[in-house]
């Protein structure tokens, strides 16, 4: 019995010292400012931030000015660093300018509404070394000078693990399979588009009108209503062409495609109406030419409005 207890504190102890040896990872108290973000470019899919970034810790090997990795970051540049070592630890505090790369949701554009992703790490240790908890006190952007033409909805700061399925060719490691600590931030954000929307379609509603004028042109002066809509026709695609150049590439049926092709469709109409009003004109049906003409051009002009009326609100509510 003297044996079975002894061997049982004995086990039990190895346990506790096994469990004790065990490393620790030490926790990095992390906080962010942002005081701007400009030069959204979607054809390139990335954008300009500047940001502070401070960090809280104990063991100094960490050395985060050296081993600070920003993974979404095309570029990043340290604009000013300090750190101090007077305190109970390691506090560092830098002012970063980041290159960032993200992908657009452009299926409502110009009603469109962003994520924009930024996360932080530690290149040289894993999650058993350290971990991150965010620093909430305060604001973490400046309301002011962040975003020009856009509205915050959302700014969301997280913290947890991520998985590397790799082991970054140490051969120590068992199974290709590494995590590290990181400091996410996600702030999501919505156009103010209201003038930008007009500015990017006033051409091709301006096209549609002037094809829809051939509807108050006697159908005989057939070089008029047809020299008026193959006109516009080609200025609808030019117009469609300039703001796609502006754009990244989408296999998706956008609202820019809608509204465009559904103009161009129109045309078509009016194109199609003339003919007809042309082959009444032919066979001496003047009157019931110019009465297809009246009626046809207050269906057209009816529904063009309610079908872009219907898209137009569709993409400002996100559906």
């Amino acid at each position: 019995m003297k044996k079975i207890i002894v061997f049982s504190v004995f086990f039990l102890l190895s346990f506790i010292n096994a469990d004790a040896q065990k490393e620790v990872p030490d926790t990095v108290y992390t906080g962010i400012y942002i005081t701007s973000i400009h030069d959204i470019d979607f054809k390139q899919n990335e954008y300009t931030t500047n940001l502070w970034l401070w960090m809280r810790y104990k063991r100094k090997e960490f050395d985060f000015v050296q081993n600070l990795e920003i993974p979404q970051a095309k570029t990043f540049t340290k604009m000013y660093t300090t750190v101090d070592t007077s305190v109970d630890g390691v506090y560092v505090l830098m002012k970063l300018q980041c290159v960032m790369k993200d992908s657009w949701k452009i299926g409502n554009f110009p009603f469109d509404q962003q994520k924009l992703r930024l996360s932080i790490e530690n290149s040289q240790f894993d999650s058993k070394s350290l971990v991150f908890v965010a620093d909430t006190v305060g604001k973490h952007y400046d309301p002011r000078f962040v975003l020009r033409g856009w509205d915050i909805d959302s700014f969301i700061i997280s913290t947890g693990i991520k998985a590397y399925e790799t082991d970054f060719g140490d051969r120590n490691v068992v199974k290709p399979h590494m995590e590290y600590g990181n400091y996410r931030v996600r702030m999501s954000i919505k156009r103010d588009a209201s003038e930008l929307f007009w500015k990017m379609f006033l051409g091709m509603y301006v096209a549609f009108l002037i094809s829809y004028i051939c509807f108050y042109i006697h159908a005989d002066n057939i070089d008029s209503r047809f020299g008026l809509s193959v006109g516009s026709l080609f200025a609808a695609i030019g117009n469609k062409y300039i703001i796609d150049s502006s754009l990244p590439e989408s296999t998706t049926f956008t609202l820019v495609d809608t509204l465009h092709g559904m103009t161009l469709f129109f045309i078509f109409l009016i194109v199609g109406a003339s003919v007809y009003s042309l082959s009444l004109v032919k066979k001496n049906n003047h009157q019931k030419a110019n009465r297809f003409d009246m009626i046809a051009a207050q269906v057209i002009l009816v529904i063009y409005v309610i079908a872009n009326a219907y898209f137009i609100t569709k993409a400002k509510l996100g559906h």
